[in-house]
């Protein structure tokens, strides 16, 4: 990313999302990115072999499904992420 297109960018972040500093394809500048992602790799592989791409894939998806739907989180006052966006 060169510089005038990250001052673009921050303005951008500035107006339409407050306090968004992160800057894309750089998630270790921001916390709950770098959390979400060691939570992922820690369900995933670091606990089973995938034989294929494939299926890791299919993991992948159930897992986000029962993070959206069913877990309930502090930081939503308790709600699931499906809960809070409806």
């Amino acid at each position: 990313m060169y510089a005038w297109e990250f001052q673009r960018f921050k303005q951008y972040s500035v107006h339409q999302f407050a306090g968004l500093y992160t800057l894309p394809y750089h998630p270790w500048t921001n916390g709950q990115v770098e959390r979400m992602n060691r939570t992922i790799k820690e369900a995933t592989v670091k606990k089973y072999y995938y034989k294929t791409h494939e299926n890791l894939k299919e993991h992948l998806k159930s897992l986000i499904d029962a993070y959206n739907f069913a877990k309930r989180l502090k930081a939503l006052n308790g709600l699931t992420v499906f809960d809070f966006i409806n």
